[in-house]
């Protein structure tokens, strides 16, 4: 009687281990599409990831780099200070996507090209994206407010 109870939990202990397992690497398989990473143009010059990685960029739009194609693809160039990167993006930009003013794309790096299939541009005047704000400050490019400052009152 007792070693029908040790194997029966043995078993149950095996087949917990086993159903864990592959539902982790289900989990796994099905996020892989879901997460993108961001990269400063320094880190996409630096090591060019490969064209099938959607990841995200950031930086500031470079003074005089918008060129309007014919149709609605649109050309740029964004910077973090020491590199910048091409960007292409074929659809309507934001209202508030302009020169000189902070921006992140997601897309693939394709031919030293990157395809941004979304633009986000920022939403007020103070706005700046974590990630796009932690690459300026790194290559000492940053020229807005500390947001870990206090308040002033």
């Amino acid at each position: 009687m007792k070693s029908l109870k040790k194997t029966r939990r043995i078993q149950i202990i095996a087949v917990a281990a086993v159903a864990l397992t592959l539902s982790t690497a289900l989990i796994g398989y099905a996020m892989r599409d879901g997460i993108n990473f961001f990269r400063s143009p320094s880190q996409v010059v630096e090591a060019p990831p490969p064209a099938t990685e959607v990841f995200r960029i950031g930086g500031l739009v470079e003074p005089g780099s918008i060129v309007r194609g014919q149709s609605d693809t649109v050309r740029f160039r964004v910077t973090d200070g020491p590199a910048s990167v091409e960007v292409t993006y074929r659809g309507i930009l934001p209202d508030l996507f302009s020169e000189n003013e902070g921006m992140v794309g997601t897309g693939r790096f394709v031919n030293g090209v990157f395809e941004a299939s979304e633009i986000l541009a920022k939403h007020d005047e103070t706005y700046m994206p974590r990630e796009v704000m932690e690459a300026l400050k790194e290559q000492g490019e940053w020229r807005g407010p500390d947001p870990q400052a206090e308040p002033r009152t």
